[in-house]
């Protein structure tokens, strides 16, 4: 499953994706915001805290979804939706922190100096890598 040209240029912005994991007996699914990029091979690669139930539910079953869409004041109106096998990794994760840290935050600011030190350290981490198995987008 490729993308488009539209399709990798919003995925190359630094706009928030939403990952949806398969969820528990009786939950619901519930959408998580996420930082996250695209890779050269049009794989989406984002990263969470070691230990997240995110983390175990894409061990348990790696299915999920991922959407990302323009924001409110952008023109035109669009989105990109995929369907995804995802592979869990325990290396790549520190250095794909601190890079998207530096696309979506003021990395000088001293509020971000705490986890910034968290992100430095690989076991605290897990890089998370979506293989797109289906990818739809709108406006429908």
């Amino acid at each position: 499953m490729t993308f488009t040209a539209s399709d990798r240029a919003l995925l190359d912005r630094p706009v928030h994706g939403l990952l949806t994991t398969l969820p528990g007996p009786g939950r619901l699914p519930a959408p998580r915001p996420v930082w996250f990029e695209r890779t050269p091979d049009d794989d989406v690669q984002l990263f969470s805290m070691a230990g997240a139930l995110k983390l175990r539910r894409l061990e348990a079953d790696p299915r999920a979804t991922f959407v990302v869409m323009t924001l409110p004041d952008d023109d035109p109106e669009g989105w990109v939706s995929m369907e995804a096998e995802a592979t869990v990794l325990d290396h790549g994760a520190s250095e794909l922190a601190l890079r998207l840290s530096e696309r979506y935050w003021d990395t000088s600011r001293s509020e971000y100096r705490e986890i910034l030190d968290l992100y430095r350290v690989e076991e605290n981490l897990r890089r998370i890598v979506l293989h797109p198995t289906r990818v739809t987008r709108g406006p429908a």
